[in-house]
């Protein structure tokens, strides 16, 4: 499996605030819109999120971002992988140290 930190942020920041706009959520992360309407975007195809727009609202860029079961899976693996990183690093640290 291929861990992008990346997407987990962008999961992550969808399941803590559904209904963020996605100017919003690029400032939170750190991203340009651009890569954030990229990674949405594979996301979606991916089939890990779910983009609903609401056609009767008068902002017409409003949407509200859901994870899908699948989502909620990748998210929960891509936390794992990301933990598993972090653990490897801290050791890899410890051993300098000792050196």
């Amino acid at each position: 499996m291929e861990y992008k930190e990346s997407h987990l942020n962008v999961l992550r920041t969808i399941n803590k605030y559904p209904n963020i706009n996605q100017r919003s959520m690029a400032k939170r992360l750190g991203f340009s819109l651009g890569k954030l309407n990229f990674c949405l975007k594979e996301l979606n195809k991916k089939r890990l999120i779910k983009m609903y727009n609401f056609s009767k609202n008068k902002n017409k860029l409003s949407y509200i971002y859901l994870l899908t079961p699948k989502g909620i899976l990748k998210k929960t693996d891509l936390t794992y992988m990301f933990l598993k990183k972090k653990l490897r690093e801290y050791e890899e640290l410890q051993k300098e140290l000792e050196n």
